[in-house]
């Protein structure tokens, strides 16, 4: 099958009829029809049963579909790649940050450096660990900023900061708070627990398996910033990182950081072939000096 008769098989497969997969790709039915009987012939398989007026896949063709859908994401990769590298002429940085850091230091270091470098133009999005490679194989982004580096894949990084978790209340929950608190310290306290995923979750896990500190979880947040929000409604204490906890303290609430420190490396991701520009080197730099800041 050639990549129009897997797109032709992909649209009738996914509508079910040809008129249907027509419009989904702007043809004319005809033109639909006729591929679609090249590229059985060309098999030598039946791929749809015709059914009142419906396409009706076989089972050779349910087979197919999940190998053709593979191909189907990767061609739409290829496409969101190439425009987005039609759109990126230009001075334009792409740069994509973890929530957290994403309402507090990016902004601030995008404004002291447009001041500087008025040519310079940012397109800004929050991205997911899970979301880094992707986002830079389809040119999405150009640096993702994450505590996370993805394992077996085909990127560089620059350590560019530091982070600490730290214990996220509310004043009357915790009044004389000292400097630092020990996680023995939250026991029999509600408690609002990260999803245990990721470098910050796996830190915490451990070191409460390493102190045998068991938390009372009053509930969980796979996001910081819904648990800042969960702890400023009085559902318990969390920990988060110390830049969530920071763009928090306006809303009403206290951080302490812990004792013994947590700490996390902040990275600069992008791939091994297309290292950061001489503009986007020179924001990493004030990046870094914004994070040392906080």
């Amino acid at each position: 099958m050639n990549l129009r008769q897997i797109e032709v098989f992909h649209a009738v497969f996914l509508h079910g009829t040809v008129s249907a997969a027509a419009r989904a790709l702007n043809v004319s039915q005809p033109s639909v029809t006729k591929v679609l009987r090249h590229a059985e012939k060309s098999l030598g398989l039946d791929l749809f049963e015709r059914t009142k007026g419906r396409l009706i896949p076989t089972e050779d063709a349910r087979t197919l579909f999940g190998e053709v859908s593979d191909i189907q994401d990767r061609v739409r990769s290829l496409r969101q790649a190439c425009q987005n590298l039609r759109q990126g002429e230009g001075s334009l940085l792409r740069i994509s940050a973890l929530p957290s850091l994403g309402l507090g230091a990016l902004p601030e270091a995008v404004a002291q450096f447009t001041a500087k470098r008025g040519e310079i133009r940012f397109d800004l999005q929050t991205l997911h660990h899970d979301e880094i490679v992707r986002k830079l194989y389809e040119r999405e982004t150009d640096i993702a900023i994450s505590f996370e580096v993805p394992p077996a894949a085909p990127v560089a990084h620059q350590v560019i900061g530091e982070g600490e978790l730290v214990v996220l209340f509310r004043p009357e929950d915790l009044p004389d708070a000292p400097s630092r608190l020990h996680l023995a310290d939250l026991v029999g306290r509600d408690f609002i627990s990260p999803i245990q995923n990721g470098p910050i979750g796996e830190s915490l896990r451990s070191e409460l398996e390493r102190l045998d500190v068991t938390l009372t979880e009053s509930a969980s947040s796979r996001t910081y910033y819904i648990a800042a929000a969960l702890v400023r409604a009085g559902l318990g204490m969390a920990i988060v990182d110390n830049f969530t906890a920071e763009s928090s303290l306006a809303a009403g609430l206290e951080s302490r950081p812990l004792q013994p420190a947590l700490t996390f490396n902040i990275n600069a991701v992008y791939l091994q072939t297309r290292p950061p520009s001489r503009a986007g080197a020179d924001f990493l730099d004030l990046l870094a000096d914004v994070i040392d800041a906080v």
